[in-house]
């Protein structure tokens, strides 16, 4: 082959690389403009599995850990970089079957004492992988653990008057002939009724500021008229029990709420005052204007609370002092009624107690926007305290916030 003809062969296959290459280049290019920008199929993979709100484990044959997300760790199926024994126990009889399987993965530590329940899946992958994946219950079995309860306490405190009235018309039957007999009977019939009455109320009422029935719009409410309509209400069982309520002057407060929802927890506040103070012990209510919030306190020098109690005393059927609450005929939904008032209007209700001292509720409602500041300075100045009573700041509650001093009477 001569020179110039090897020469020509070597032009055109440098020519056709640069073609082909350029072809191969061009093509690279487009596909890589036709590729869609952002993250690929298996980075979102493996984010879905860290932001999963279930606790989700990978394990291979072996039973190591190749896959996990954070929300493993908090439920303690992944503990100091090892899968839970039970997990992994599971993993081998599911590589074994191919059979999904269902496992209890609830901390051993809490099983019988607290509704803490962690219950778990395992599926198979293939080829020796499975997948765990745990599921926080503990709110579901709490609430259904509640719902029990309350069915249990209503069915309870229902059953007491129902019982009652029965025996007691049998009674009245067996000595018709005998009026004061009849008379006697009669008068425990009416008194068993009014309370079975009064239970379902407030059983109403209470389901009803629990959402299942929508409340009222609120409007602008006199502070001064809610305590007088409550004073009203209460007026006969404090005579009965011989006890006298105090209050300060007219404080010309507003709030934004219900009047009759008001008037009902402060209600329920002075009856539960007068149900455990004895005879001849004061009363009494404060009214004044804290950083926006109107608060209404109402302070008594009964039996007191204990402090291990104080968490408990807004549960709906909780006595402190069950015989007590009996011989007085409480339902024992006064004090978790106002606390869902409270709740419903944007407030809070505190309490301070000590035992064999009294208690002290305090009711916090935000104050309406266009009251006066200056209505605050129409109180009257706060009551001087005994000087034996201790200095005693009311917890507020429902919130865990603290609520000033009302100086009431204790």
């Amino acid at each position: 082959m001569t020179t110039p003809v090897a020469l020509a062969l070597a032009v055109g296959g440098l020519i056709v690389g640069v073609v082909v290459g350029f072809l191969i280049a061009r093509g690279r290019a487009r596909r890589e403009e036709r590729r869609p920008t952002g993250p690929t199929v298996a980075e979102l993979l493996e984010r879905l599995v860290r932001s999963s709100n279930n606790g989700v484990v990978v394990l291979n044959k072996f039973g190591d850990m190749v896959l996990h997300n954070p929300r493993a760790y908090e439920l303690g199926l992944v503990k100091v970089n090892q899968a839970d024994p039970r997990a992994r126990k599971a993993a081998e009889q599911v590589v074994e079957t191919d059979d999904p399987m269902e496992i209890d993965l609830s901390p051993l530590e809490a099983r019988g004492r607290q509704p803490e329940a962690v219950l778990g899946e395992v599926r198979p992958l293939g080829d020796g992988f499975t997948v765990v994946e745990a599921v926080d219950h503990s709110e579901a079995i709490r609430l259904e653990a509640v719902r029990r309860d309350f069915v249990a306490n209503v069915s309870h405190e229902l059953k007491t008057p129902v019982g009652a009235i029965a025996l007691l018309t049998e009674a009245v039957l067996d000595a018709a002939e005998d009026t004061e007999e009849v008379r006697r009977f009669g008068g425990k019939i009416l008194r068993e009724s009014t309370r079975l009455g009064q239970l379902v109320t407030e059983l109403i009422a209470l389901s009803r500021l629990q959402g299942a029935e929508r409340l009222p719009d609120l409007n602008v409410v006199e502070v001064d008229a809610v305590v007088r309509e409550a004073l009203g209400r209460t007026t006969l069982s404090a005579e009965s029990a011989e006890i006298t309520i105090t209050t300060d002057s007219a404080s010309g407060l507003l709030i934004e709420g219900d009047r009759t929802l008001m008037v009902t927890a402060l209600s329920n506040l002075l009856e539960n005052a007068v149900a455990y103070s004895p005879a001849g012990s004061p009363v009494s209510i404060s009214r004044r204007l804290v950083d926006g919030k109107v608060e209404i306190a109402v302070t008594d020098r009964g039996i007191g609370i204990a402090e291990d109690e104080q968490q408990r005393v807004f549960e709906r059927f909780f006595r402190s002092d069950k015989a007590r609450s009996r011989s007085t005929g409480g339902t024992g939904l006064g004090l978790a009624i106002v606390k869902h008032v409270a709740a419903n209007h944007g407030g809070s209700v505190g309490l301070w107690s000590r035992p064999g001292t009294g208690s002290t509720f305090t009711l916090r409602i935000p104050a309406h926007i266009g009251a006066e500041p200056a209505a605050a300075a129409k109180q009257a100045p706060p009551a001087s305290r005994p000087e034996k009573t201790p200095e005693r700041t009311p917890r507020l509650v429902a919130t865990g916030q603290e609520s000033p001093d009302h100086g009431g009477n204790l």
